[in-house]
């Protein structure tokens, strides 16, 4: 028996084989959760579909969430599949190219909208849809990053709507703490994904946590993966609204 036996999981934000959220629906379906996915569009389509048939997917729909259609249509499918259900992962950011170099004072109103819709607004309006939805207990994890409460150079944009996530996450916990559903962020230190390959001098960043962090190591999806399965379950039942360092100790480190 597995720590999330018997649990449904719902995913959001695989890209590819590479995505932390396809680590972390890994992980949960070898901890026995059966799993539902979306993707954000056409153009994932192929390539998320047939990791949902190899994790053994009840579902795999179509979900752009600043569509409330599809969100609404989403949430259906959710209902006919699953019923309730346990764990929502909300792996999703978006900031235009553009607003994440150069200098943060010269970002766009329409990429400063478009980055809060779908960096951290998303967060909320799906933890209104999966509300009624969760069983007791349930959990939501949702991925951000140091450059929420740091500078780092190049992340501009992101760090700012990675400061709202974070921000709106404790709100939701105190929310749904009634509800006696947990919600929590994991902060995961640099790691080669799809998302990542648009922040500039990437490659900078990883050298320089391998040459300072306590651990003197950079992080992987599948460290994130095993936090996440911590956070998602009943190991981490008084935990809530709380965010979650995976980064090789970095954070800690001053001068």
């Amino acid at each position: 028996m597995g720590l999330l036996a018997g649990k449904k999981a719902l995913i959001f934000g695989v890209a590819n084989n590479k995505s932390i959220a396809y680590a972390i629906a890994k992980k949960f379906k070898e901890e026995g959760a059966e799993l539902g996915f979306t993707y954000a569009g056409d153009a994932l389509k192929r390539r998320v579909e047939p990791i949902s048939e190899e994790l053994g997917g009840k579902f795999c729909v179509k979900c752009d969430v600043t569509n409330e259609d599809e969100l609404q249509s989403t949430f259906e499918v959710v209902e006919k599949e699953f019923g309730k259900f346990d764990i929502l992962v909300h792996s999703i950011a978006f900031a235009p190219a553009e607003d994440l170099k150069g200098r943060f004072i010269d970002t766009s109103k329409e990429g400063f909208l478009k980055a809060m819709e779908i960096s951290a607004y998303s967060l909320v309006r799906l933890a209104k849809l999966s509300e009624p939805l969760m069983n007791e207990g349930g959990s939501i994890v949702t991925m951000t990053y140091y450059g929420s409460v740091k500078v780092v150079k190049n992340y501009n944009l992101m760090g700012v709507a990675k400061a709202a996530l974070e921000s709106s996450m404790r709100y939701l916990a105190n929310d749904l703490g009634e509800k006696k559903i947990r919600i929590n962020a994991i902060s995961a230190g640099p790691i080669k994904t799809l998302a990542a390959s648009g922040i500039a001098g990437f490659r900078t960043i990883l050298s320089l946590i391998e040459e300072r962090a306590p651990l003197k190591r950079n992080v992987t999806q599948e460290d994130v993966a095993k936090a996440a399965l911590f956070l998602c379950s009943d190991m981490a039942s008084g935990v809530t609204g709380d965010i979650l360092y995976v980064d090789s100790g970095y954070n800690i480190l001053g001068l």
